[in-house]
């Protein structure tokens, strides 16, 4: 297959596996029409949560998942929240959320300290001192201990969709 861009092979992590208790962080959580600082473990304390690292929005990878999200109905499931996180700003996190016709929150972490805290930087080829989260999923429950953990070991790579979403069901 004659692909566009390169794909790159990541360095090994010593991110979250399951069973293991998360770091809580507190950032802007947005959604279409506002955002306030809310911490990971006020949306864990109400019911389990399945974090998705993406890239940037804007990015094809973002649209992507994304997409995938919506058009899988994890949005629309009353035993857990789908909840995001990249580097992108508020104001692109909503723009993102507009024009996906995605009803779901987005924590803004610009500076990439919760990717840090995971043990998930991303340091993109050809930008030097920018980062982001490489994609990954967790699956939290209400203490936030991992109930699954898929982390990309590739550039671009995204999670079995399949796999997640029965992971989802069984939250």
């Amino acid at each position: 297959m004659d692909l566009d861009f390169d794909v790159v092979d990541l360095p090994e992590t010593d991110h979250p596996e399951e069973g293991d208790r998360v770091p809580d962080f507190e950032r802007p959580l947005v959604n279409e029409e506002y955002w306030e600082d809310v911490s990971l473990s006020e949306l864990t304390d109400e019911q389990p949560v399945v974090l998705v690292f993406h890239p940037m929005d804007g990015a094809f990878p973002a649209t992507y998942v994304w997409n995938e999200i919506r058009d899988r109905g994890w949005l629309d499931r009353d035993n857990c929240e789908v909840v995001g996180l990249s580097i992108s700003s508020p104001y692109e996190h909503a723009d993102l959320l507009d024009s996906r016709g995605v009803d779901a929150r987005l924590y803004s972490d610009p500076g990439n300290g919760v990717a840090e805290q995971f043990d998930i930087v991303n340091d993109l080829d050809g930008m030097a001192g920018i980062e982001e989260p490489r994609p990954a999923v967790f699956a939290l429950d209400e203490e936030r201990v991992v109930q699954y953990a898929w982390v990309a070991s590739q550039w671009p790579e995204f999670p079995d969709y399949d796999e997640v979403g029965e992971v989802i069901e069984e939250l």
